[in-house]
């Protein structure tokens, strides 16, 4: 997984969700509950790589951040429960949507 495009396809699988842009900015493409308007997936292209902005429990924060070196503290966003994770190839697809996926069942039970 690299693209944008397959983080918001695979977002778009879960229950609820959709595809938001809220700022004034088109490089930000947010994937949302619609139960509590939550953002779960924050895509941004920087560095010429496309960087995903998920949320975390902080058990696993330095887990995934020890794991993979392209995944680091939250680039914008709070680092105790956010993880960026740098699309350049190194992490798996696996492991990709397994912590989109933990950031959507945070986001989702979030009021």
């Amino acid at each position: 997984m690299i693209t944008r495009q397959e983080v918001l396809e695979y977002g778009l699988t879960f229950e609820d969700v959709y595809i938001d842009t809220p700022f004034h900015d088109n490089n930000w493409v947010l994937l949302r509950c619609k139960r509590n308007k939550k953002a779960f997936a924050w895509t941004y292209e920087k560095d010429n790589h496309i960087w995903v902005n998920v949320k975390v429990d902080p058990e696993w924060r330095d887990v995934w951040r020890a794991t993979y070196t392209a995944v680091i503290p939250a680039y914008h966003q709070n680092k105790k429960y956010w993880n960026t994770i740098i699309l350049d190839g190194t992490v798996p697809d696996s492991e990709i949507k397994r912590m989109i996926a933990e950031s959507y069942d945070l986001c989702r039970v979030s009021k």
